[in-house]
């Protein structure tokens, strides 16, 4: 028998590729593997195919995520590989447009913090929450949450409580929706704030993008290395 018919129990195929035997039988279930062959007793019968299957999976998952390269296997196996090509095109391209937007992000944000910050005409002593989400963009929700998280911190108006934007409260607003933008979680981003705080520097702003720019970079020899993967794996 050759090692292309070689015959895999699920045991010895979780094994070669370092799994339990559930998760084998589920990627089964979820179409990442080919359909399994069944002993008279039942039993599932796993081959060569299988393993390569497996190994081409998670390969793929590193740079297109669990999700994607769940689709993409599943389409394979139902005889879709157009459709499954599509699926790393439009992970490719969702890459390259993240890659865009960051860098006019850093663009935008060199811009914005090298300013000193402005009240905007006719804002009196300061703006109430609704004002800032339709000035930067945002709904409210949005500045509550960024509030909740440190990253915005507003004055309050004596007696009533209300929320109070100065122009520095608007300019971190607008920093915090476009590192949001270019994905940039909260801790990258409240460095960011409190440098420009302390002294107007962006030095942290630079670090914030360049270290995204090169996880980008990091994802796109991952999805390079899966795609190469799955290309052996269709033939």
């Amino acid at each position: 028998m050759s090692n292309r018919e070689r015959r895999l129990r699920t045991v010895d195929l979780a094994r070669a590729v370092g799994l339990s035997t559930q998760q084998v039988r589920n990627y089964e279930d979820a179409g990442v593997l080919p359909p399994a062959g069944r002993t008279d007793a039942g039993y599932r019968v796993f081959g060569e195919r299988h393993r390569e299957a497996l190994l081409a999976y998670r390969a793929l998952q590193p740079g297109y995520g669990a999700v994607t390269a769940t689709r993409v296997m599943r389409a394979v196996h139902a005889g879709d590989v157009a459709g499954a090509l599509a699926l790393v095109d439009a992970a490719h391209a969702a890459l390259h447009e993240e890659r865009v937007a960051l860098r006019a992000a850093g663009e935008a944000l060199e811009a914005l913090v090298g300013r000193e910050p402005v009240a905007p005409p006719g804002t009196g002593d300061g703006l109430r929450i609704g004002e800032v989400a339709a000035l930067v963009g945002v709904r409210t929700s949005a500045l509550r949450v960024w509030e909740a998280a440190g990253l915005l911190v507003p004055g309050r108006e004596h007696g009533t409580g209300y929320r109070v934007y100065g122009p520095a409260d608007v300019r971190d607003a607008r920093v915090v929706r476009t590192l949001r933008r270019s994905h940039h979680v909260f801790d990258q981003i409240r460095p960011v704030l409190e440098d420009l705080r302390r002294a107007g520097s962006s030095e942290a702003l630079r670090a914030a993008v360049e270290a995204r720019g090169r996880a980008l970079t990091a994802r796109t020899r991952s999805m390079l290395a899966g795609a190469g993967a799955l290309d052996a794996y269709l033939e």
